[in-house]
């Protein structure tokens, strides 16, 4: 099977149209229409449906169809919670067994942040900036712990959307520059704080209902 018709690539074209908010929550998702848009069948579609659903990046109706979801206030606390908790571990791991290398890699995707600012590109920067947090557990070769982070990172951006008054791309990118001063310096407490304080800071952004 050709894989820009397989299951897995409609699960990523959908997640990156979810995540860049091109499909806003609660918008439908009718099969027909996307299986037309592939160039499948609608059991194709139904699986990567199914496959979204398990990540609660949408929802399944009864007799309604698939939905992009519209998480809660509550769920968007909960999420940023674990993600806290998760990368609490993680920036100290990587300071641990982070290479030279390794370190500026993730300098070079803060650079990335940078030009994507400038150039006005609102989709790509929205990308890079929840990367970062995906690319540091990549960098420590965590698979598992970067398939976590993406689908985190995917929920926050519809909870980003539905929640937050303003997005702050410069702070965000500003706060990441910060932890990888602190990782580069060494100096593991204020990397941790710094993430710690980062996380919190996106998470007070948002606007309850």
């Amino acid at each position: 099977m050709d894989s820009s018709t397989s299951t897995g690539f409609i699960v990523e074209s959908l997640t990156r149209a979810i995540v860049e908010h091109r499909l806003e929550p609660g918008a439908k998702l009718a099969e027909q229409k996307l299986a037309t848009q592939f160039g499948v069948s609608r059991t194709l579609i139904r699986q990567a449906l199914f496959h979204l659903s398990k990540n609660r990046l949408i929802r399944m109706e009864p007799a309604r169809g698939a939905f992009v979801s519209a998480p809660s206030a509550a769920e968007a606390q909960q999420v940023f919670a674990v993600r806290r908790m998760l990368e609490a571990g993680m920036v100290l791991t990587f300071m641990e067994q982070a290479t030279t290398e390794q370190v500026s890699a993730l300098k070079a995707h803060v650079a990335q942040e940078r030009k994507a600012m400038e150039q006005g590109d609102v989709r790509g920067c929205t990308l890079l900036l929840g990367n970062f947090h995906v690319l540091m557990a990549q960098l420590l070769g965590n698979d598992v712990l970067a398939h976590l982070l993406t689908d985190l990172i995917s929920r926050c951006a519809l909870i980003t959307l539905m929640y937050q008054s303003s997005h702050d791309a410069e702070h965000s990118h500003q706060e990441h520059a910060s932890i990888v001063a602190a990782i580069e310096a060494g100096d593991k407490a204020l990397a941790l704080a710094r993430m710690d304080t980062h996380l919190h800071n996106v998470e007070h952004a948002l606007t309850p209902p």
